[in-house]
């Protein structure tokens, strides 16, 4: 089952999980998204900023040819930052509480997903039903995209703020804003190596043309980058 949503009461009989862990699985890895991340990637906190600057040039601007004060120019400046202040407070404030509510586990089979602040969702994604991964850094943090493939998709709003912008048709779940992001990319690609070599390409996004980094399927060169 790809997802599963509680109210978030239930105590959970493995951290980050909903069940316990098959016999013969083992946790590699979790971890949880940097608030600062969110704040930055997934509420585009830049493109509000941008936003109430030009509306307050264009403000100023206004004023200054009705002939307004420097005291009536200030007051207009204030309120701005006001403004922003109070966005940047408010989304602040929701990105930490997603952090916080969120977790991703990378096993030997699969990654679950999750998060939700009010009502928990888990996404189970396991490594067959994969079929790419990619990776994009953003300074000292990092997304990483899963393609999964077959029935049963999961909803875009349902796995917001964790989905690949703009993939709305078909929702692409993403771990977002994590650190040590080479660490978990790697990881993965050794997870996936032993598990799906054949069905899951793994590669890196960057300016350049993309270049595959799917590990060789011989276990001495298993480690890879996504």
């Amino acid at each position: 089952m790809l997802f599963r949503d509680e109210e978030s009461g239930p105590i959970e009989p493995v951290k980050g999980l909903p069940q316990p862990l098959p016999e013969g699985e083992t946790i590699l890895w979790q971890g949880q998204p940097t608030a600062k991340g969110l704040l930055f990637g997934a509420f585009r906190i830049r493109w509000l900023w941008a936003y109430i600057l030009v509306a307050t040039v264009w403000r100023l601007s206004a004023l200054s040819v009705a002939g307004a004060t420097a005291g009536g120019l200030f007051q207009a400046v204030i309120v701005s930052l006001g403004a922003a202040a109070l966005a940047t407070l408010i989304l602040g404030g929701i990105a930490y509480g997603m952090s916080r509510a969120a977790l991703f586990t990378l096993t030997s089979e699969r990654i679950v997903m999750r998060h939700g602040i009010a009502l928990r969702k888990y996404f189970n994604l396991p490594f067959d039903r994969m079929v790419g991964a990619q990776l994009k850094r953003h300074g000292s943090v990092g997304d990483i995209a899963l393609e999964i493939t077959g029935p049963h998709r999961i909803g875009y709003l349902h796995l917001w703020p964790f989905a690949r912008p703009f993939r709305y048709g078909q929702p692409v779940p993403m771990l977002r804003a994590i650190e040590t992001p080479d660490h978990v990319s790697r990881l993965l690609a050794e997870a996936v190596a032993a598990k799906a070599p054949e069905t899951t390409q793994i590669t890196e996004a960057t300016d350049a043309p993309r270049r595959s980094t799917r590990p060789a399927r011989t276990p001495a060169s298993a480690a890879g980058t996504v």
